[in-house]
């Protein structure tokens, strides 16, 4: 048998779906105002708006919840996943999708102190950028000639520096920038003067960032983003002195020295003017011992080079060369004559060669020679002749001109 659908009674009132989410959100908020409610963090993400949407859960459960961003301001640490708070705020629901939500209105990590939580998200965020590194670090000016000091203006702190400074070293200039150290403002405060000193006053030398101890709430100025940027960022060297020897803060890792007290940083800024001193003359007396025994040396080497025997008779540098000089002239000489005599006795021996072959030495033994006109061909043939032709025959003294009477040739 077919089923029919169930259908309202007339009298009965008829919902629409935003009419029961705004009913649901109503009977939340006013039921559950504001409880306590632990859990882990988990989908945690930051819009631009500044809220803070995550996901609270247990072993069996979640719920989804949201941190505005005014509640949020009022957090020491960053809310990240994984951590496990504890949250105080009140159920509620987004009426628009009927999601139930968790509306945070305060929290603090359930394992760890939130300041301490704070400290480390902060230390490593900033450990992870570099700013711990030591090859950023500036080196402290040995003599330095302008002292800064970014500390309170009244307390013990100040008075000790102060007065460490004016022992140690009061050859420097002291410039003291009076800013609050704890409480609300404090961190912007330090900050500031620390980018003033920069910015008005680079000459400086070396800053002098920090106060005397507390608790961690007290010393927690030192431990802001603000005030550690502003140092890691300082052009003068920064010493940070906070607390006593067991307290460390985020502004003694930007440093680029860390001292464990005020009174400390200005001793290791700041030399001892009777160490220096002391110094000074150890290295006159050095200086004196080393001139003395230099003078010694040139001493003993000058009296050494008096002793020579050329300086004893500077003559004798020049006599050894004009000695050799003359001999050079000498041996010159004689090679300039004998060349001339074999000279001489070459040209006469390759004269009488000459004279021995010349056709003139010939003709004279009885010899002549017999020449072709008119173009005057020397004769060697009686081939090269006929009858007729005319011949010039050249003797040792004189020549003759002839005809040739016959073809006869032999």
């Amino acid at each position: 048998m077919a089923k029919t659908s169930p259908a309202a009674p007339a009298d009965a009132r008829i919902y629409t779906v935003s009419e029961v989410n705004e009913l649901v959100h109503d009977v939340l908020e006013n039921s559950l105002p504001g409880i306590w409610m632990e859990g882990e963090i988990s989908n945690c993400r930051l819009y631009p708006s500044g809220h803070t949407y995550l996901t609270l859960k247990d072993e069996e459960a979640q719920i989804r919840a949201v941190l505005f961003k005014g509640a949020a301001l009022g957090l020491k640490f960053k809310p990240e996943d994984g951590l496990k708070v504890l949250v105080r705020g009140r159920v509620s629901s987004y009426a628009k999708r009927g999601d139930l939500q968790f509306v945070i209105a305060a929290m603090e990590p359930r394992e760890k102190g939130a300041l301490q939580l704070a400290f480390e998200q902060l230390k490593a965020r900033l450990a992870a950028e570099g700013l711990f590194d030591e090859s950023r670090k500036k080196p402290l000016p040995e003599f330095p000639m302008s002292v800064g000091v970014v500390t309170s203006g009244q307390g013990a702190a100040v008075h000790d520096m102060i007065s460490v400074l004016g022992r140690r070293w009061p050859l420097a200039r002291l410039l003291v920038y009076p800013v609050k150290v704890q409480g609300d403002g404090a961190a912007e405060e330090i900050a500031q003067a620390v980018r003033d000193f920069n910015a008005l006053l680079p000459e400086t030398d070396v800053l002098l960032v920090g106060r005397g101890g507390g608790s961690m709430e007290d010393l927690w100025a030192f431990n802001e983003e603000i005030t550690a940027r502003a140092i890691a960022e300082s052009e003068i060297p920064v010493v940070s002195c906070v607390g006593h020897e067991t307290d460390f803060t985020i502004a003694d890792f930007v440093a680029d020295r860390r001292a464990p007290t005020p009174s400390a940083a200005a001793e290791l800024a700041a030399p001892d003017w009777r160490a220096v001193l002391g110094r000074v003359e150890s290295s006159e007396q050095d200086l004196a011992d080393c001139l003395k025994e230099k003078m010694q040396v040139l001493s003993e080497r000058l009296a050494r080079a008096a002793a020579h025997p050329l300086l004893q008779s500077p003559e004798r540098i020049y006599e050894e060369l004009a000695r050799l000089l003359d001999e050079l002239w000498m041996r010159l000489e004689d090679g300039m004559t004998q060349t001339l005599l074999d000279a001489k006795r070459a040209l006469s021996l390759n004269a009488a060669r000459l004279e021995a072959y010349s056709p003139l030495k010939v003709l004279s033994r009885g010899y002549a020679i017999a020449e072709k006109l008119p173009g005057l061909e020397i004769l060697r043939r009686a081939g090269q002749v006929r009858a007729g032709d005319r011949l010039r025959l050249r003797l040792a003294e004189g020549q003759i001109e002839c005809e040739v009477s016959n073809d006869e040739k032999r």
